[in-house]
């Protein structure tokens, strides 16, 4: 039977154990980090169950609703995310029994869908290029789902107070007595708000005389910096980070609870969070970045001793491919290489670093066939012994000889492979690459007989982009 046409499970009478572990996270000082006068201590928010602070809201704001009835045993529990909401939502909801559907934007990672998916979670793709008012519009979706659906119960998370008061019940009280009552300033992204409003609600209650500071740290192109310095509502740019910052202010974002803000960029962010896992052992995700680095210019800009907290809010599991990708963080302009100012340039993958995933002549079909699969290529450089490119097998070449006797899998590489290679110097025109890729092929950048790895389509594609207007970017958001 296909998960979308099971029954609805059953809630559970007893909660499972694997939810009173939601919670209680620990408090670390950052010891190696330039902070000025200040000290700085990380809330290890990546240690709940789920991997990120989502836990607690997704908690909160079930219990919420099976308390007021808006829930039921049987019930469906409907949100549009694809982010770490998503994914507490899928174990929380999941554990308890309900059916769990989510609305996703079709941007998001396959990493994070197939994680809410193995959680027991449905899902729904729908657009990202639209924006609310929109049919397709994920939080219109998932509203309208929530409609059409008997006994559903759509959590909007950006409205739902149940939200900011997971922070102020749970988050802010263990902060309170991990620091011994002693804090001075707290830096927080906002996504949804409720890390912001729950933390500075309670934290006004405790402390109302000489106050704790509420510091936000937002990525570059969202519009909550330039609203808290000028009260402006600006048009929204671009950025890469995920899980914070926003193009409208989120209904439950208190945002005069703010007494500071720094804007942070996407390599800035990505710097910091890689740092930060290289010198504490902290692996956090792209948001830790933004909070860390917002953290350490808070502390830098001091004139006196202050006790400052931030907020590590998810694991960097879920980023392995993105901003712990060498590979990736030089596409996207995060990592500067040297230029050489020639073809080399668009070698995104050096042969010469280890960069290049290569098969001998000797080796098998099979080999060859399970290297493109594990690295998720199209097609292999045949390298031999002496480190010289002499072919290159791609898919067709594999199909052609294996499809009439899979035995043949066990035929050497140098059966199958091509070995008319159109090669070019690194000092060779763009014209002549144009013409490789105008004949169907790949070129092949050999220095004399040093092969120094391949250029595609993509490659020049990826070199074209990175180097295009910023202003002509298109503007482009994360989902929560």
């Amino acid at each position: 039977m296909s998960q979308s046409s099971a029954a609805p499970a059953i809630a559970h009478n007893k909660p499972p154990e694997i939810l009173s572990l939601i919670g209680d996270t620990p408090l670390v000082e950052a010891t190696q980090f330039e902070t000025g006068p200040c000290r700085l201590f990380l809330k290890l928010e990546n240690q709940n169950p789920g991997g990120s602070i989502k836990d607690r809201i997704a908690l909160s704001m079930i219990e919420a609703a099976e308390t007021d009835g808006k829930l039921e045993p049987g019930g469906t529990v409907i949100e549009a995310t694809a982010g770490n909401t998503g994914l507490g939502l899928a174990l929380v909801a999941g554990a308890k029994g309900y059916r769990v559907l989510l609305v996703i934007p079709d941007k998001m990672s396959q990493e994070k869908i197939s994680h809410v998916r193995a959680l027991g979670a449905e899902v729904r793709i729908t657009r990202s290029d639209v924006t609310r008012g929109h049919p397709e519009y994920y939080q219109d979706v998932a509203a309208r789902l929530a409609e059409q659906i008997p006994g559903s119960f759509y959590v909007n998370q950006f409205g739902n107070p149940a939200n900011p008061l997971a922070h102020e019940r749970t988050t802010g009280p263990e902060i309170w007595e991990q620091m011994r009552h002693d804090v001075d300033a707290v830096v927080v992204g906002v996504g949804s708000g409720g890390t912001l409003t729950g933390l500075g609600r309670f934290f006004n209650r405790v402390k109302p005389r000489r106050g704790i500071e509420m510091v936000l740290a937002d990525p570059t192109g969202s519009i909550l910096y330039e609203y808290v310095k000028t009260g402006q509502l600006v048009k929204s740019g671009s950025w890469a980070v995920e899980g914070i910052g926003e193009d409208f202010i989120p209904e439950i974002a208190d945002m005069s609870l703010v007494t500071e803000a720094f804007e942070i960029d996407d390599a800035e962010s990505f710097a910091a969070a890689r740092e930060l896992l290289r010198k504490e052992g902290i692996f956090g995700g792209s948001s830790t970045g933004t909070l860390l680095a917002g953290a350490l210019r808070y502390c830098r800009e001091q004139t006196k001793p202050k006790r400052v907290v931030t907020l590590v809010p998810d694991t960097g599991n879920k980023y392995l491919s993105k901003m712990y990708n060498n590979f990736w963080m030089a596409e996207q302009g995060f990592i500067h290489r040297t230029p050489h100012g020639d073809l080399s340039d668009l070698i995104s993958h050096r042969y010469e670093a280890g960069e290049v995933i290569t098969v001998g002549p000797d080796d098998s079909l099979l080999t060859a066939f399970k290297r493109m699969r594990d690295s998720d290529v199209s097609q292999l450089p045949v390298v031999d012994k002496s480190g010289r490119a002499i072919g290159l097998i791609d898919e067709s070449d594999l199909l052609v000889k294996v499809h009439g006797e899979p035995s043949h899998f066990n035929d050497p590489v140098s059966k199958a492979m091509t070995d008319q290679l159109e090669t070019l110097p690194p000092d060779a025109k763009i014209t002549d690459l144009l013409g490789v890729f105008d004949r169907g092929r790949v070129a092949i950048v050999m220095d004399d007989n040093k092969f120094l790895g391949l250029i595609t389509r993509t490659d020049w594609l990826s070199y074209l982009r990175l180097h295009m207007p910023k202003s002509s970017t298109p503007p482009e958001r994360e989902f929560v």
